[in-house]
């Protein structure tokens, strides 16, 4: 006597007799994959994926997750976006650069600025609260009719997408765009500490950030660090032979920053390196960074 017919569970169109071994509902061919006895549902197909862990490097990124170095990809346009930005709207730099504290004549108010009384005068800048320029100036480079122009674009471009294939590979794609991102406002901040009146713009805080991550990730893996050790003599000569043309602060600002989180993310014992411990040690150093240009504004404006 033939069975009765029975319909699969996700098509009921379908007549069918094939189980899926691990949930024993009735499934049509469309929904079989094969397994290592009989066939698997779709959706135990799925369970069975996300129960498995993906490897990781030991700084958390994903092994083989980052074959397309997505977010260096993505910063190197919003670089380059930014710049073209910069060719269209000349002011682009003066308003978005970074920029800590200067007195303009635009008949504003009083000030009390590094010691000295001002009136009539405008208070401009991170001191005035336009923090945002500790970020959006390391997307802006020198404009097109300095005698750098372009090249400051295409030389710290080249050096992103030499570093940042590497150090977000390694990474992952979200502990790489952090890294980044606390690099360029370290520069911005220390920058803000030494010289507040200078302005400064570059992706170089960041990149320099990149380096120190490249020395630190290199060390932790236990690789030979003789070709590592002159590249970056190479990027501290440059950082010395720079500083009578670019802002020295941000290089070496970006580098610190860069080097202390990566080294977090290397050498913290092994129990707190998770995603959670590590998102708050984050948000740790962004307060502490917060902090420090807090207590500079305040000095420079008599606050404190």
């Amino acid at each position: 006597m033939e069975a009765a017919a029975t319909r699969c569970y996700r098509h009921p169109s379908y007549e069918t007799y094939v189980r899926c071994t691990r949930c024993d509902r009735y499934i049509c061919p469309d929904c079989m994959r094969e397994a290592s006895v009989g066939h698997h549902c779709v959706e135990c197909v799925k369970e069975g994926q996300a129960s498995v862990r993906r490897a990781r490097t030991v700084f958390g990124g994903a092994v083989g997750g980052g074959a397309v170095p997505l977010v260096t990809y993505v910063l190197m346009a919003l670089n380059i976006l930014a710049y073209m930005v910069e060719v269209v709207r000349s002011g682009t730099v003066d308003r978005f650069g970074m920029l800590g504290a200067v007195l303009v004549d635009q008949d504003g108010g009083q000030y009390y600025y590094r010691g000295e009384t001002y009136s009539g005068l405008e208070l401009t800048g991170v001191a005035d609260g336009e923090w945002y320029r500790l970020l959006t100036g390391a997307f802006l480079h020198l404009p097109p009719d300095t005698s750098f122009g372009v090249m400051h674009l295409v030389f710290n471009m080249f050096a992103l997408w030499d570093l940042g294939r590497i150090v977000e590979g390694q990474l992952g794609r979200a502990r790489y765009l952090a890294l980044y991102l606390l690099s360029a406002v370290g520069g911005s901040v220390l920058v803000y500490l030494v010289s507040p009146e200078t302005t400064a713009v570059g992706a170089s805080g960041a990149i320099f950030g990149l380096a120190a991550s490249f020395y630190v990730i290199n060390r932790r893996l236990g690789r030979d660090m003789r070709a590592v050790n002159r590249f970056m003599a190479g990027f501290l000569l440059w950082m010395v032979i720079s500083a009578a043309f670019t802002s020295w602060e941000g290089h070496l600002g970006g580098l610190l920053t860069g080097g202390l989180v990566t080294f977090g993310l290397a050498y913290a014992p092994a129990k707190l390196r998770t995603s959670a411990t590590q998102l708050a040690g984050g948000v740790v150093l962004v307060v502490l960074l917060a902090a420090v240009v807090a207590v500079r504004t305040a000095s420079l404006t008599g606050t404190l």
